[in-house]
């Protein structure tokens, strides 16, 4: 039996990241997920700060070189740059946690009206 789609390459983006049939792929294996595509450019609410800076700190976390041995860029890499990163791990990190404490003062301001 074949594995899923969004663990073959007929279910992954070229670009980084899963394209619509991986999405749904993976969501059909995983009851109540729900992927959507990524924050590509600037986050413009606090929903979207919050799933991109997750995704920054998570990505810029993990373990894995950003290019292989031949000078190719890796999964990681392309997935940073679907999400419109295109610095070093170190500033994923960084830029993820700022969209999340900007994401938290969003919320928190929204509250006191």
């Amino acid at each position: 039996m074949a594995s899923a789609a969004w663990q073959r390459t007929e279910g992954q983006n070229p670009k980084g990241g899963l394209n619509e049939k991986g999405r749904k792929s993976y969501e059909s294996q995983n009851p109540g997920s729900n992927l959507k595509s990524p924050v590509k450019g600037a986050p413009k609410s606090a929903e979207e700060m919050k799933r991109k800076g997750s995704f920054l700190v998570r990505m810029g976390s993990s373990n894995g070189p950003l290019v292989n041995d031949k000078g190719e860029k890796t999964r990681l890499k392309l997935s940073l740059e679907a999400w419109g990163h295109r610095g070093d791990k170190d500033s994923a990190v960084a830029k993820g946690r700022n969209y999340l404490d900007r994401a938290k003062r969003m919320k928190e301001s929204e509250k006191k009206k």
